[in-house]
């Protein structure tokens, strides 16, 4: 287990509206990947934010947030147009909010899921496309909410999501072989091309696994969670889909009786994330 608390910049967790508690996370929360881990081949080359760039354009957006605290209808109005129940959209789309809210950055949004088509056939489509009016400079960014749970050694090929056929392995492969593969769009030469990808990784439980040993790329300054098949003593509950991003500041459950697979949280000093995975629904009173 992780010994030695750790002093985590976890903004989100002051406002008190659900939603305006997920657009704090969606902007300030550090990449799942500190860097490119070196087994990844790269065919187009792509960048990662660090976790400082995110932390500055939080504060400069936090006098908006707790505006929208107290008055979240634009917010909610905005993803109300929303009928998927992905939460890599829910994403994507808070992130287009914060993007079009101009006078809080240095972004200009030059486009948002622009199609590439060749004749008859699509050949991609690019999350968003901005003016870095720091640098001048026109940027490509795609963006995911990625849960993976680690097995084995922890190597890049033993990082599977919910669905074992999404690995963070071939993730990042689509990133760097097809999602990056454009120079232009819209009328713009594109000089940079940046991956965010945020979420939650997730160690095993069964293993002792402290910081010295983990793979170097994964980002120590994103509270880890752990997963496992056992059901624990801690007293969890269970979040719902949304708040996957981000806790609600009130529990949205009781204190978990009947465990199915998903993601508990336990509100604690130092709060624990745990994913229960099993094929079967377990009472907690016949473990």
């Amino acid at each position: 287990m992780m010994t030695k608390a750790v002093a985590y910049f976890e903004p989100w967790l002051q406002f008190k509206t659900p939603i305006v508690r997920q657009l704090a996370f969606s902007i300030a929360s550090p990449s799942i990947l500190a860097k490119l881990p070196q087994e990844l081949i790269i065919k187009n080359a792509f960048e990662l934010h660090n976790s400082t760039h995110w932390q500055s354009l939080y504060q400069k957006y936090e006098p908006r947030l707790f505006e929208l605290d107290l008055s979240p209808q634009p917010l909610i109005d905005f993803l109300a147009r929303l009928k998927s129940t992905r939460l890599g959209l829910r994403f994507e789309n808070l992130l287009w909010f914060w993007l079009l809210d101009s006078d809080y950055h240095h972004y200009q949004l030059l486009g948002h899921s622009i199609q590439i088509i060749s004749g008859a056939i699509t050949l991609g489509e690019l999350d968003f496309l901005v003016l870095n009016q720091k640098t001048q400079q026109v940027e490509h960014w795609e963006v995911a909410l990625k849960y993976y749970l680690g097995e084995c050694k922890l190597d890049l090929a033993e990082w599977y999501g919910l669905n074992r056929e999404d690995t963070l392995n071939r993730k990042l492969k689509h990133f760097t072989e097809r999602q990056f593969q454009f120079s232009e769009a819209n009328n713009h030469i594109i000089q940079r091309k940046f991956a965010v990808m945020k979420g939650q990784l997730y160690l095993p439980t069964r293993y002792n696994i402290t910081r010295a040993n983990l793979p170097e790329w994964i980002n120590s300054e994103r509270r880890l969670g752990r997963w496992g098949t056992h059901l624990p003593q801690t007293d969890y509950h269970r979040l719902q889909r949304p708040e996957w991003l981000c806790p609600n500041q009130n529990l949205s459950s009781e204190s978990a009786k009947w465990w199915t697979d998903g993601l508990y949280y336990a509100p604690m000093n130092e709060p624990q994330y745990y994913m229960f995975r099993t094929s079967r629904l377990t009472s907690l009173n016949s473990a």
